[in-house]
């Protein structure tokens, strides 16, 4: 099934599977681990932790577990974690990266990310910091330069800050990936382009809108839902989580739907046995509405200078 998930080869040289499986927190024990094994088993290759979301111990010792039986070799496998908030001070950078390397119990980490461009003095965000994320990029370069990573990149970046960074004086190392929200209600075409002509990849988290999850609105509106993606759903004899899936991989971007239910993500993997037409995939992208799922977690921030989330 791994053979079937198409790849983006990164600016780095090194390729990452299109379709990886997410783990942001609210957890219950051993839920991650055990979607960890099902999804490996099933093909997935592109993990897609961070320190912030706590689960990198336990998806640690679930690969180790299946390393250890034969299952799958490190090397086959696409790891990627993210640097929080509050350690975007260059010195703090390297011990931060290999407190996660030990959580995880490897020896490098595939992609290593800036999980936001706004610092803060704690890891809740409560206070917010003028350090430059241009400083904390250079720290993330000695990162590669020392071989405990492979490839760099960013997070919830806007393009004038990717802009930023690949202007900066003595840059060594252009972001590999930017990781941002991507959905048919934040289709995010300026940026994608932006990134794909400058050789960044990009990942799109919460594909679906985050549904289920704790920091959601009522309110909020339900893309999977959508009349217009149940409709193309139908049209292909799939479901509107696998309409959506298909949709950014045609668009050129990875994705990394987060699920523990074994059906689920199963049925998250069959996708690569159709392709949207044209009409189709325009058709979702006019779905845009710029809906941010988590941008009212940081709008206190918004005159912040590094505050990413603007039109």
């Amino acid at each position: 099934m791994a053979d079937k998930v198409p790849s983006i080869r990164l600016n780095s040289g090194y390729d990452m599977p299109m379709l990886g499986l997410g783990s942001y927190n609210n957890f219950k024990p051993n839920e991650v681990g055990d979607a960890v094994k099902a999804a490996i088993q099933m093909g997935y290759r592109h993990i897609d932790t961070a320190w912030r979301y706590k689960t990198e111990p336990e998806i640690g010792a679930t690969v180790k577990e299946l390393i250890q039986e034969g299952k799958i070799k490190r090397k086959e496998l696409f790891i990627v974690t993210k640097l929080w908030v509050h350690i975007h001070e260059p010195d703090q950078v390297e011990p931060h990266c290999r407190q996660s390397l030990e959580a995880l119990g490897m020896d490098y980490i595939d992609l290593y990310l800036i999980h936001f461009p706004m610092a803060f003095e704690d890891e809740e965000f409560t206070k917010p910091t003028m350090t430059d994320y241009l400083d904390t990029w250079r720290a993330m370069e000695k990162l590669v330069d020392k071989g405990i990573v492979r490839s760099i990149g960013v997070s919830n970046f806007n393009k004038q800050q990717l802009e930023r960074i690949l202007k900066m004086d003595g840059l060594k190392y252009k972001p590999a990936n930017n990781q941002v929200e991507m959905s048919p209600y934040l289709a995010q075409e300026d940026l994608l382009q932006f990134s794909l002509k400058n050789g960044i990849s990009t990942t799109g988290f919460a594909p679906f809108g985050a549904p289920g999850q704790d920091y959601i609105p009522k309110d909020a509106p339900k893309t999977l839902e959508d009349p217009t993606i149940v409709q193309i759903g139908r049209k292909y004899n799939k479901s509107s989580a696998q309409v959506i899936l298909r949709w950014g991989i045609q668009r050129g971007f990875a994705l990394v739907p987060k699920s523990t239910n074994p059906s689920r993500l199963a049925q998250n993997m069959d996708v690569f046995d159709f392709k949207l037409s044209e009409e189709d995939t325009k058709a979702i992208v006019a779905l845009d509405r710029g809906y941010r799922s988590n941008a009212h977690l940081f709008n206190t921030w918004k005159d912040h200078p590094f505050y990413p989330f603007v039109k």
